[in-house]
């Protein structure tokens, strides 16, 4: 697979300026998020990197429209955000798959609009492509964790999103299945090209996925650095640029010698 910086175009899919987040509760003010800028480009998969707590959910929370930022402007498109929008879905960390219904009837679930026979051309397209052929019939308790994971990504792709938001998905897994995740979803998006963000305080993670690696600093967050992995897919993990962009990064938040 080439770089995907040969393959999109250079135009801002998403920008965000001057973001500012301040909660309020009970008299106090908590400062999380402070003088945000980024642009994401058409295709691209950006991980936003940075320590638990420090405002990363916050950020895709107001990408996504389900929460208005103090200050500043975000913009899809060259249109500001005002709520949530059925073009750009969420995928969690904790499953939320219904467990009422199959394998094939959650992917089909925001597909009711369809006429019957394309709603069903379009479960089978994202069966096969997440790998669940042959478990059509599947309830989720008859699934293992990652099985259920690729339920939902197959789900938020069936309703042909223009923008993916990925809050930490993997994170309940094992690390074994963490990384065939991890490659899951890197074969689809090199077959759909969506935009993606991706939240992550999972160092190699980033590394392995991103396009642009955006390093938070610690709350009230702003951005340290923005890395761009200039590695192909599938990337080498042990050879020697992906291991000088990963300690880099360590090193950028101060653990590069406490490994």
């Amino acid at each position: 697979m080439k770089p995907a910086a040969e393959l999109v175009p250079d135009r801002a899919k998403l920008s965000i300026r001057g973001l500012e987040m301040t909660f309020r509760a009970e008299g106090k003010e908590t400062r999380v998020l402070h003088d945000i800028d980024l642009d994401v480009r058409e295709g691209e998969l950006v991980c936003i990197l940075g320590p638990s707590g420090c405002g990363k959910s916050t950020l895709l929370n107001i990408v996504g429209g389900f929460l208005t930022p103090t200050a500043g402007s975000v913009t899809i498109d060259g249109e500001p955000v005002s709520g949530p929008d059925p073009r750009r879905i969420f995928v969690f960390q904790e499953r939320g798959v219904f467990p009422w219904l199959t394998v094939e009837g959650n992917i089909g679930f925001g597909l009711g609009r369809l006429p019957e026979a394309e709603r069903a051309k379009r479960i089978a397209h994202y069966v096969g492509l997440v790998g669940l052929t042959g478990f059509e019939k599947a309830y989720p308790q008859e699934l293992s964790g990652g099985m259920k994971q690729r339920v939902e990504v197959a789900r938020a792709l069936a309703v042909n999103p223009d923008m993916l938001y990925l809050d930490e998905p993997f994170g309940a897994l094992d690390s074994i299945t963490r990384l065939v995740m991890r490659s899951e979803l890197l074969r689809i998006w090199g077959a759909e090209r969506k935009t993606i963000l991706f939240v992550t305080h999972d160092i190699d993670e980033s590394v392995q996925l991103a396009d642009r690696v955006i390093v938070m600093s610690a709350r009230p967050a702003t951005i340290r650095r923005v890395v761009t992995i200039d590695l192909p897919h599938p990337r080498d993990l042990s050879s020697r640029r992906y291991l000088e962009l990963r300690d880099g990064i360590f090193e950028e938040i101060g653990l590069a010698h406490r490994i």
